[in-house]
């Protein structure tokens, strides 16, 4: 009966899982066009799935250990299966490698098994919870299947009763397994997941690269951002499917975690629905914070907003990509979120609170506080800064950012200027010709007011020479860095502890030792996990005599302030504030003080209530170490400093 029937069944399973990825390709297909290079893709496809995919998962040893074993066992078993119970190859030494794989991939199902026994609250149940058992059955079954291929059981071996047996094991693994993988089933993950990895959006996270600057959008579009699931591009409703309901995104939301109504692995499961069309009624994960399942319905033609996703879910999100630097899958949960705000913003007009208003004087008033544009170097009265349209020509074009406008920011710009002074550099400010970077306008989904802003910087910035951009705001630094590109303007452009850091290296600074107390140090999101900064911040405490006391949340795990994407302006309600979730993780460390490197940061801890550590960031701390008269060798490292 085996003879006949286990080719049967293998050629069954293969049959219904083409015709299920044909169906889910045309699911895809539905978004809109995304240019991508299909052989090369699917050619880089095995090098990004074990190298730079297997980079994230390997952060967690025992699940990187047990998907190799699982994943890679699986994938041989199954080549291993068509050619010896398909093709009906004899071959011993092909059978051996058979049961050699099979018994990998049941050592794998072992561990599987036992992080299902008591999962973290993180991880979707459901039909999850029987995943474990279909690997074990799946590998079991033809381990036994394959004793007979290899010599080591006679053929006839336990007769039509163990027959019986394993041909329900077989069906039963090879449904969910093969079947399922491209009709919905838990394994749905493995079959999008290659495909998402071999035709990714942002194909320059790989070999090692960085991609986060937002994609503009094409203000001549019929719509503007995301309306309906089929004005994603194709590639990102791919992405969507290949989410394998981990939650370490949702383990490291901050607005998830303050009890606000984002829920990142929730929100990637509402786009699969508005994919494939339903409710998130068989949802089996963690839900939005105060929201009940069962009442999102969604479809490819139906406006998300309009009944599978909560407009206040996207206004949740600070844009910290926390989630992104966490997803095992690479999926890019921020771009989406940005894309549905946009439709919000520029189609509907519906910006939560202060938005509408903070946009309206970006347009009216060039800043978002709608303050007298012309009073954006008041702070710098006393300084006496050189201007570029005197100069025309500097080694350094340091950009103020909006904290002009505020007192608590203009203590970093005058600490700032004042580190520069004293290490003699050539450098000069735009004044009253800067603008708004348009970083809070692109990040509240207005990719028309932020274009406009970007392309009058870029004319102001082409009419002047200079070798670098720097400037103390991490958001600033980002668009100019990562996103004013795609608009012509190419600039190279360093954070302010980068810059300081090498001019500390260089001997152009003299500093005495910090005499403080206990310091830790907080990674803004847009200068660490936005642009890959830990080290030199880090450095320029230790050159100041600090040994930080790092928080339990740092580097590229830091808990974001709760400033960023606008977050502060649309202020959706939570059971908590984020940056008191942050202080407690400065507290739980003994620190007295917390070194930032960011005007938001800034702003928000200091809002924490008191009794807290001083907030300071560290341009304040270099400037307050200054040994004053100390030789600089100022013109002659000039060059070397800035070449």
């Amino acid at each position: 009966m085996l003879d006949w029937l286990l080719p049967v069944l293998i050629s069954a399973a293969l049959v219904l899982a083409l015709a299920g990825a044909i169906k889910r390709v045309n699911l895809w297909r539905a978004g809109q066009p995304d240019s991508v290079n299909l052989i090369a893709g699917l050619m880089a496809m095995p090098r990004r799935y074990l190298v730079d995919l297997h980079h994230v998962v390997e952060r967690d040893k025992y699940m990187s250990n047990t998907h190799v074993a699982t994943a890679g066992g699986f994938v041989l078993s199954m080549l291993l299966i068509v050619l010896v119970h398909l093709f009906g190859l004899e071959s011993r030494w092909l059978a051996w490698a058979l049961l050699a794989s099979s018994v990998l991939m049941f050592t794998g199902a072992v561990f599987v098994f036992r992080r299902r026994l008591n999962p973290p609250s993180r991880l979707s149940k459901g039909p999850w919870m029987r995943l474990p058992k279909s690997l074990l059955m799946f590998s079991a079954s033809f381990f036994i299947l394959t004793l007979p291929a290899a010599g080591i059981l006679p053929e006839d071996f336990g007769g039509w009763v163990l027959a019986l047996i394993l041909l329900v094991g077989v069906a039963w693994g090879l449904s969910e397994l093969v079947f399922g993988m491209t009709w919905g089933g838990p394994m749905k993950h493995a079959f999008a997941g290659a495909l998402h990895l071999a035709f990714h959006r942002r194909p320059e996270r790989f070999n090692g690269g960085r991609s986060t600057g937002l994609k503009p959008v094409d203000l001549q579009a019929r719509v503007l951002g995301v309306e309906k699931p089929t004005d994603f591009k194709w590639n990102q409703l791919l992405g969507f499917d290949a989410c394998v309901q981990c939650g370490k995104c949702e383990a490291m939301c901050p607005a998830f975690a303050a009890g606000q109504p984002l829920n990142p692995k929730k929100l990637i499961q509402d786009m699969v629905i508005g994919l494939a069309g339903g409710s998130d009624a068989k949802f089996a994960g963690s839900p939005y914070p105060g929201v009940e399942l069962g009442h999102a319905v969604g479809g490819p033609g139906q406006t998300i907003t309009e009944g599978l996703v909560n407009p206040d879910t996207l206004w949740s999100c600070t844009t910290c990509r926390a989630c992104v630097e966490e997803c095992p899958m690479m999926i890019e949960h921020v771009d989406a979120i940005v894309d549905m705000r946009r439709f919000l913003t520029m189609e509907k007009g519906n910006t939560p609170n202060k938005g509408a208003e903070v946009l309206e004087n970006l347009i009216a008033t060039d800043n978002p506080n709608g303050f007298d544009p012309g009073g954006r170097m008041n702070w710098a009265a006393d300084q006496n800064l050189p201007l570029m349209s005197d100069v025309k020509e500097a080694d350094v074009l340091f950009w103020v950012s909006d904290g002009a406008f505020d007192m608590r920011s203009q203590r970093i710009l005058r600490a700032f200027v004042k580190v520069l002074k004293a290490a003699g550099v050539d450098f000069a400010v735009l004044g009253d010709e800067e603008r708004d970077s348009g970083d809070v306008a692109r990040r509240l989904g207005d990719d028309a007011t932020f274009q406009s802003l970007a392309k009058r910087n870029i004319a102001v910035l082409n009419k002047y020479r200079f070798k670098r951009i720097v400037t103390t705001d991490p958001h600033a630094f980002h668009v100019l860095k990562n996103e004013y590109g795609d608009l012509g303007g190419h600039y190279e452009v360093l954070h302010h502890t980068t810059f300081i850091n090498e001019l500390v290296q260089l001997g152009r600074l003299q500093l005495d030792t910090f005499k403080g107390g206990t310091v830790t140090y907080h990674d803004p999101c847009y200068l660490g996990r936005y642009n890959g900064e830990y080290d030199s911040p880090r450095d320029l405490l230790k050159a100041l005599g600090i040994e930080l006391a790092e928080m339990e949340r740092s580097g590229f795990r830091s808990r974001c302030c709760g400033g960023g994407g606008g977050a502060p302006i649309t202020d959706i309600p939570g059971e908590h504030r984020i940056a008191d979730m942050r202080m407690e993780d400065a507290r739980a460390v003994g620190a007295e003080l917390v070194a930032v490197g960011c005007q938001q940061c800034t702003a928000m801890l200091e809002g924490v209530v008191e009794p807290r550590p001083q907030i300071k960031d560290i341009a304040e701390l270099v400037s307050e170490a200054l040994i004053e008269g100390a030789p600089a060798a100022r013109a002659a490292v000039a060059e070397e400093v800035l070449s």
